[in-house]
C-alpha cells in the first residue's frame, strides 16, 4: 500500500502544472454588433466570401490574384518564417522524451586521477592513451509542467506565425486587385482625356477657321488653343501613372519590370461589382481577420510563458544513466576491467535565493498583460478600419452619383452652347466656359470610378478576406514584350 501511495503521489504531482491555464479573452464590449455605417442599398449583411475578388466576375483578375498568391516574394518569406516556427516547435517537443547521446574518444596525454594513483603506488606519472565509448540517457521529470508550458508557448507561436502568413496573403490579394484596378481605371481616365482632347481640338479648329475667314479675334483663338494644350498635358501624366501601376503589379506577381503584364494597357474599364458588397458583422470580422487571430495566439504564448517561469521556482528532477567503457587499451573497452555504467536521479533547485526566478515570473506576467492589451487594440483597430472603409465607400458612392448627374447636365449645356454660339445667341466665352466644365466633369467622373473601386478594395481588405490557400498553382500568363 505504501508503494501504491507513493506512486499515486508522484502522479498527482506530475499532473500539477505551474502557471495559469489559458482562457480565450472576450472581445471589447460591443465588438460583435452590426456595423454602424452600413447602407442597405449598397451593402448586405451576408458574410463576405474569402475569394472576394471573384465577385467582380473578371477571369483575368482571378488569374492574376492566383498567380500572386503563389509567386509573391513577401508571401514566400512568410512561408519560410512559418517553417522556422514549426521547427522550433519540433525542437521543444523533443524535450518531452528521453535525450540520448553516444560518444567515443581517444586522447593521448596525462589523466589526473591516473597520475594520482601511480604516485600513491610509488610509480612515476606517464603519458598514456585514454579511450572511451559511452551511451548516455537523460530524462527530465516534468513535475511542475515546465516542459509542457514550453510546448504550449511554442505551439501558440507557431499558430501565430500561421496567422502572420495569412495576413500577408490578405495584403497580397488586396494589393494585386488594387494594382489591376488602378491600371484599368487609369486606362479609363486616359481614354476620357483623349476624347476631351478631340472635343477641344475640334472647337479650337472651328475658332481658327472662323478667325481666318474674318470672324472672331486672335484672343479667342489663343484662348481655345490654350485649353487644347491644357487637356493634352493630362494624357502623359495619366499614362505614366498607369505604367507605374503595371510595375507595382509586376512586383506583386514576382516578376521583373521587363516581364510586367503590358497587355493590360488595353484595359479601359475598372472592374465593377454585380452585387451588393457583403460585409457581415463585427463578430464575423473578429473570427476572420488573421491579425486578430495572430494577436490572440501571441497572448496564449505569453500566458504559457508564465507557467515556464513559475516552474523554475520549484525543483528540477532528472533521471539519467550511462553505459560504456573507459580504458588505456582499445581492446579493454568491452571487458569487465574497462566497463563503466551508472543510473540514478539528480535534483537541482535554486533555493533559497529565488529573486531572479521571481523577477522572471513578474516579467512574464507583464508580457501577458501587454499581449492582452495588444489583442484588444488589434480588435479595436480592425473594427475601426472596417467602419472607416464603409464610411468612405458610402461617401464615394454619393460623390460619384452627384458627378454623373452633373456630367449629364453639362453635356446638354455644351450642345446648347455650341449651337447658340454658332447662331450668335451666345458668346464664345460662354462656349469656352461650358467646354472647360465639360472636360473637368468628364475627368472627375472617370476619377470617381477609380476611387470607387479602390474604396471597395479597401473595404474588402479591412474585412480580412483572401487568406485561405488556393488548391493549385496556375501556370503564369505569358508576358508581353516591352513596348
Amino acid at each position: 500500500m505504501r508503494k501504491w501511495a507513493t506512486a499515486l503521489a508522484v502522479l498527482l504531482v506530475a499532473a500539477c502544472r505551474a502557471g495559469p491555464d489559458y482562457q480565450t479573452p472576450p472581445p471589447p464590449e460591443g465588438a460583435g454588433q452590426a456595423w454602424v455605417s452600413v447602407d442597405q442599398a449598397q451593402e448586405s449583411r451576408a458574410s463576405p466570401p474569402d475569394a472576394w475578388w471573384e465577385l467582380y466576375g473578371d477571369e483575368r483578375l482571378n488569374a492574376l490574384v492566383a498567380e500572386a498568391l503563389h509567386a509573391n516574394r513577401d508571401l514566400a518569406a512568410a512561408e519560410a518564417n512559418l517553417r522556422a516556427a514549426r521547427a522550433v516547435l519540433s525542437a521543444v517537443r523533443a524535450a518531452q522524451y528521453p535525450q540520448t547521446e553516444i560518444s567515443a574518444a581517444g586522447v593521448r596525454g596525462r589523466d589526473a586521477p591516473t597520475d594520482e594513483i601511480l604516485e600513491l603506488t610509488g610509480r612515476r606519472p606517464e603519458t598514456i592513451w585514454l579511450f572511451e565509448d559511452l551511451f548516455q540517457v537523460a530524462y527530465e521529470v516534468d513535475l511542475f509542467g515546465r516542459i509542457h508550458r514550453q510546448v504550449e508557448a511554442a505551439r501558440a507561436n507557431t499558430q501565430a506565425s500561421v496567422a502572420a502568413r495569412d495576413s500577408v496573403r490578405v495584403v497580397v490579394a488586396a494589393e494585386t486587385v488594387r494594382a489591376y484596378a488602378a491600371v484599368c481605371a487609369l486606362g479609363e481616365e486616359v481614354a476620357v482625356s483623349r476624347r476631351s482632347l478631340e472635343i477641344v481640338s475640334r472647337e479650337a479648329d472651328i475658332t481658327s477657321r472662323r478667325f481666318q475667314a474674318g470672324g472672331g479675334t486672335s484672343f479667342e483663338v489663343k484662348r481655345s488653343l490654350a485649353l487644347v494644350g491644357q487637356v493634352r498635358a493630362t494624357v502623359p501624366t495619366l499614362e505614366g501613372q498607369r505604367r507605374a501601376a503595371l510595375f507595382t503589379l509586376a512586383a506583386l506577381l514576382g516578376r521583373t519590370p521587363a516581364s510586367a503584364p503590358f497587355e493590360l494597357e488595353s484595359c479601359t474599364e475598372p472592374p465593377h461589382l454585380a452585387t451588393l458588397v457583403p460585409v457581415g458583422d463585427g463578430e464575423q470580422l473578429i473570427r476572420r481577420r488573421p491579425d486578430v487571430r495572430q494577436a490572440e495566439r501571441r497572448l496564449a504564448a505569453a500566458t504559457a510563458q508564465i507557467g515556464v517561469a513559475t516552474a523554475e521556482l520549484y525543483p528540477s528532477v532528472r533521471l539519467f544513466g550511462f553505459y560504456g567503457g573507459a580504458a588505456t587499451q582499445v581492446s579493454d573497452l568491452g571487458t569487465n576491467a574497462g566497463l563503466t555504467w551508472g543510473v540514478g536521479p539528480a535534483i537541482s533547485w535554486n533555493f533559497p535565493n529565488q529573486s531572479a526566478a521571481r523577477a522572471r515570473v513578474r516579467q512574464a506576467q507583464a508580457s501577458e498583460a501587454a499581449a492582452l492589451a495588444t489583442f484588444d487594440a488589434v480588435v479595436l483597430t480592425a473594427l475601426k478600419e472596417t467602419e472607416q472603409a464603409l464610411a468612405v465607400y458610402g461617401a464615394t458612392l454619393q460623390n460619384r452619383a452627384a458627378l454623373v448627374e452633373a456630367r449629364e447636365q453639362i453635356h446638354g449645356a455644351f450642345d446648347i452652347a455650341r449651337h447658340g454660339e454658332a447662331a450668335g445667341a451666345l458668346s464664345s466665352l460662354d462656349l469656352l466656359t461650358t467646354e472647360q466644365s465639360l472636360v473637368a466633369l468628364d475627368a472627375a467622373v472617370a476619377a470617381s470610378d477609380a476611387a470607387l473601386v479602390l474604396d471597395q478594395i479597401a473595404l474588402f481588405k479591412a474585412l480580412g478576406g483572401g487568406w485561405q490557400p488556393l488548391p493549385a498553382a496556375p501556370a503564369p500568363a505569358a508576358a508581353s514584350p516591352t513596348p
